[in-house]
This record gives C-alpha cells, sequence and structure tokens, in this order.
C-alpha cells in the first residue's frame, strides 16, 4: 500500500502467516465444504495488481495469495475462506454484492455456485483486471464496476448480501462507509478487518514496518475484535463473528 491516507476499498492482505487449519466438524458436509474451500484457493487462476498504483494508492492485492505455494499462506487463506464460505452459506443469498471486490476472486467463485453476484471497487485499474479475470473464466466483465464505497445506492447497488473484506481499515470515514452498507443491504452483511494488536505484532515477528510500529502503510484505522464489533453492533445487529487469524470476521442481519 501506498503511503498517503486515500480511501481505497481493494484488499491487500499483508502477510505471509498462518495458523493450522482446525480440524473439520465430525460431518461428512463439514469435510466436504473444508475440502472445497481448500480446492478454491489452492487452485485459483487470476490476474493479480502486483504492486499497481492509482492516484497515489496501492490497489488490489500486492501478490498471488490465491494461488500461493507457501503452506502458510495456504493455510491462512484456508482460514478465511472457510469463515467466509460458512457465513455465506448461513446468508443463502440470490443476489450478493462485494464492495471492494480487488481483483473478483471472490465474485467469480459465487458467480460459479450459481449466486447473481457482483462486485465494485474505487480503483478503475484494479476493475480492469477483474473484468479480464471474469472473461478469463468465462464470466460477463459487467459483472465489475468502478465506483466509490460512498456513493453506492439502494437502486443501483442493492443486494440480499453485501460483503465488505478489508476495506474499513483504509477509509478516512469508516462510520459514513457502514452507512453506505446500511442503505444498500437487503439481508445480511459480511465485513471483515485485520484484527489488532495480533496484525501488526505479526508483521513485527517478521521484520515489517518497524518504524511504524508494525502498521501496514494504508491501514489508517485499527480495531480489536471487541471494538470492531461495538462499532458494527451502531448499524446491523451482529449474528455471528469468526476471527481466523489474523482477522475479525462478522456476520450481520440488517435491522427492520
Amino acid at each position: 500500500m501506498a503511503k498517503r491516507s486515500r480511501l481505497p476499498h481493494s484488499r491487500t492482505f499483508a502477510f505471509g502467516l498462518g495458523r493450522p487449519v482446525r480440524p473439520p466438524e465430525a460431518t461428512g458436509t463439514a469435510t466436504r465444504d473444508q475440502e472445497r474451500s481448500q480446492r478454491f484457493v489452492t487452485g485459483a487462476k487470476v490476474q493479480v495488481a502486483g504492486g499497481m498504483q492509482q492516484d497515489g494508492v496501492e490497489v488490489g492485492n500486492a501478490f498471488d495469495k490465491y494461488g500461493s505455494r507457501n503452506p502458510l499462506v495456504r493455510l491462512m487463506m484456508h482460514g478465511f475462506h472457510a469463515a467466509l464460505d460458512d457465513f455465506v452459506r448461513r446468508a443463502a443469498p440470490c443476489t450478493l454484492h462485494e464492495v471492494g471486490c480487488g481483483e473478483g476472486y471472490w465474485v467469480l467463485q459465487w458467480h460459479k455456485a450459481g449466486i447473481a453476484a457482483r462486485g465494485s471497487d474505487f480503483s478503475t485499474q484494479v476493475i480492469a483486471i477483474a473484468q479480464q479475470n471474469a472473461e478469463a473464466q468465462g464470466a460477463p466483465p459487467g459483472l465489475f464496476t468502478a465506483q466509490s464505497v460512498y456513493t453506492l445506492t439502494p437502486e443501483r447497488d442493492g443486494a440480499d448480501l453485501i460483503v465488505c473484506c478489508e476495506v474499513l481499515e483504509h477509509l478516512e470515514r469508516p462510520a459514513d462507509g457502514l452507512q453506505a452498507l446500511q442503505r444498500i443491504a437487503r439481508d445480511y452483511v459480511i465485513v471483515s478487518v485485520p484484527r489488532e494488536p495480533i496484525w501488526r505484532a505479526l508483521n513485527l515477528a517478521r521484520g515489517k514496518y518497524a518504524r511504524s510500529l508494525g502498521n501496514t502503510p494504508g491501514h489508517i484505522q485499527h480495531w480489536s475484535r471487541r471494538s470492531f464489533v461495538a462499532l458494527v453492533s451502531q448499524y446491523f445487529d451482529v449474528v455471528a463473528v469468526r476471527t481466523p487469524l489474523p482477522w475479525t470476521m462478522l456476520l450481520c442481519r440488517v435491522r427492520r
């Protein structure tokens, strides 16, 4: 990420660290779900931004974490995907909008699964990559559009489920971002952020960003699990909390 405090809403996962995957539950369904998540992560073939910048802000993903052969990266991504996949299945949406979709990896997976999924991102450059990835996989490039989180409208952008992962920590006005998600969510919202201070501690453990005490450039908001739940609870009913290392992920329901 660049060092300017802009308001990007594309995702960059900074770590090459993870934890052992929790054993699957003692049911065949849970085992198949975890196997499916692992297959998606290790078998992904998508183009990533790889350090591309727009308006002085690094956009998209710095490296292809989805197709990484690093066992620690694979374990980390498996944990994230297992939590996200579980929440999406629980929400059971017909329509889905990922805000801050980056290069479109998750949207394309949900599209393949038969969900009417689409994605948006503030960066026109990263959306162009997402559209290329869609074409390469035989999906409509129109699934992806460039727009800011702050300008989302219910008529154009509404969906049963809104997914917004690794976005809020980049925003100068996260409350306005959450209000935008309120406007467009019909039933459920999934949000995730780096879990502090674990995120910064892991950065320091791998010798990164020592001058900023382990803070990833571009992260201008910081939440512990408890403080993030407290913030999001002001806007949604928090249904479930998952903590795949090193993130906090919430499944939320729209208040009626």
